[in-house]
């Protein structure tokens, strides 16, 4: 099991949590519309950032090669692009955005649930492709891309029959391998996986928001072991970001309570 080494204060619901350099950012649903910067080391809070023209927040990701924050808005279909040394910006994607990934090639995927596509653009906004999942992805939540030819989505909401992640192909069109089934708290199952990530090594951490625990998968997404379990958490894991060069994982730890969210912290873990 992971360990936790620092917990950041406690506050809105948590929606986005990502780390550059020595900086962790945390993004919250309010609507200050700003991002909270916090020392990697102390997680002391070091400043807020505004984000500009913003109408509502889905997820966050960065990008060391280009030093920047990307941010996902679902309201006006955008994604926000927050140099940590320079200027702001934005971009359409022109369907609702659920959630973000940085690739190899420093391009951005964009996972858009409710069209089942994957869309990749450049760092600067520039339309590259985008995969029209295969009709066994229902509601797509989060993809990510740990090699060039391969794909891992996780997908299924609450109500859907099949909650699972799945390894597919480079196009999205064939699912090569998958783990789970049908909603449950077994090993081999989840209640909304809800996001990804992956280490230097191809593997997998899946955050499992409804069993509150977040699993880790092989390369070939077979079951290793949880690294977060309920008991280190008070709400659910809405968010997961893996700072691979500190071994950190950090999860954002969302309270809920009649029918929403309504406080969130993030834990950070040592893994």
């Amino acid at each position: 099991m992971g360990q936790v080494v620092h917990t950041l204060p406690e506050g809105e619901p948590v929606v986005g949590v990502t780390s550059l350099g020595g900086v962790i950012f945390v993004l919250r649903w309010k609507t200050e519309n700003q991002v909270e910067l916090y020392d990697i080391v102390s997680c002391d809070l070091l400043c807020y950032m505004t984000v500009p023209n913003a109408h509502g927040f889905a997820d966050m990701t960065s990008c060391e090669h280009y030093h920047c924050v990307y941010i996902a808005d679902h309201i006006i279909m955008c994604v926000h692009r927050l140099d940590v040394d320079g200027p702001l910006s934005q971009w359409l994607v022109e369907d609702k955005p659920r959630s973000l990934f940085v690739n190899a090639e420093h391009n951005v995927l964009v996972t858009c649930d409710d069209v089942r596509k994957i869309k990749e653009f450049n760092s600067h906004g520039h339309f590259i492709r985008q995969m029209i999942l295969c009709d066994e992805v229902i509601n797509p939540i989060h993809a990510i891309q740990p090699t060039a030819d391969r794909f891992v989505v996780c997908h299924g909401n609450d109500g859907d029959s099949v909650n699972r992640v799945c390894l597919m192909d480079g196009d999205g069109r064939s699912i090569i391998h998958s783990h789970g089934r049908q909603p449950g708290s077994d090993t081999d199952q989840y209640q909304g996986p809800v996001r990804l990530a992956v280490d230097h090594y191809g593997f997998v951490f899946v955050s499992d928001i409804n069993n509150r625990r977040v699993t880790l998968l092989s390369p070939t997404l077979n079951y290793v072991r949880h690294v977060v379990s309920s008991d280190k958490l008070k709400g659910d894991p809405l968010r997961l970001c893996l700072d691979i060069h500190r071994r950190r994982l950090y999860v954002a730890d969302n309270e809920w309570k009649n029918g929403k969210h309504t406080a969130g912290r993030v834990v950070v873990f040592s893994v």
